[in-house]
């Protein structure tokens, strides 16, 4: 974790894996996760997780306790920097997260990923910051009304739309036509939606 480079959707940060765990227990303030929950979900090695999970609760911005032998972490939440940091963390880091929270268990949808700029500056290419939107293309036959129904809230959380485009199961490996090859050219964000409906 301390040896990969500064994040490029947000700088000032030392590493993408340091914003991704600090989004992801601010993001969500009654989470509390176990070291190695953490670093299973973050797909990060124990020690480097230990090690940022120190840091971070030496400066305040979590909190921990031991149930047994198990060190259980959180938000912490009286910080006088958790709302702000919060918010910004959520708004660089938190859009995967966030859109599988909301299409978890949703019928009709095979696959959905993050593509377009947001997308971009996540893999580490340069471009503007910070992105305007995040493109979201949801592959499958899902209902529309309840799609967006569902999106609505993250647009808030994210402080930015969710353009959303839908199409059939396979258009990434069979579609056709310049949307499709702009879409397949760049990079793009895998929601991890069997994660967590059991698929």
């Amino acid at each position: 974790m301390d040896k990969s480079p500064a994040p490029p959707l947000l700088p000032i940060l030392r590493s993408q894996q340091q914003g991704e765990l600090l989004a992801l227990l601010l993001g969500q303030p009654d989470l509390e996760l176990s070291v190695s929950e953490l670093a299973e979900r973050l797909g990060t090695p124990y020690a480097s997780v230990h090690r940022e999970i120190e840091r971070a609760e030496v400066v305040g911005l979590i909190a921990s306790r031991r149930v047994g032998r198990t060190r259980l972490v959180r938000a912490a939440t009286t910080s006088p920097y958790y709302a702000g940091l919060a918010d910004v963390l959520t708004k660089a880091f938190g859009p995967p997260r966030l859109l599988t929270d909301a299409l978890a268990s949703m019928a009709g949808i095979e696959r959905a990923v993050v593509y377009g700029s947001w997308a971009a500056r996540f893999a580490g290419q340069p471009g503007d910051r910070p992105v305007g939107d995040i493109d979201l293309l949801v592959l499958g036959d899902p209902d529309r009304n309840e799609l967006f129904e569902r999106l609505r809230p993250m647009e808030d959380r994210l402080g930015r739309p969710v353009q959303v485009t839908v199409r059939s199961a396979r258009w990434l490996e069979e579609g056709s036509g310049s949307f499709h090859d702009t879409v397949v050219s760049r990079p793009m964000v895998e929601l991890e939606l069997s994660a967590l409906d059991g698929r």
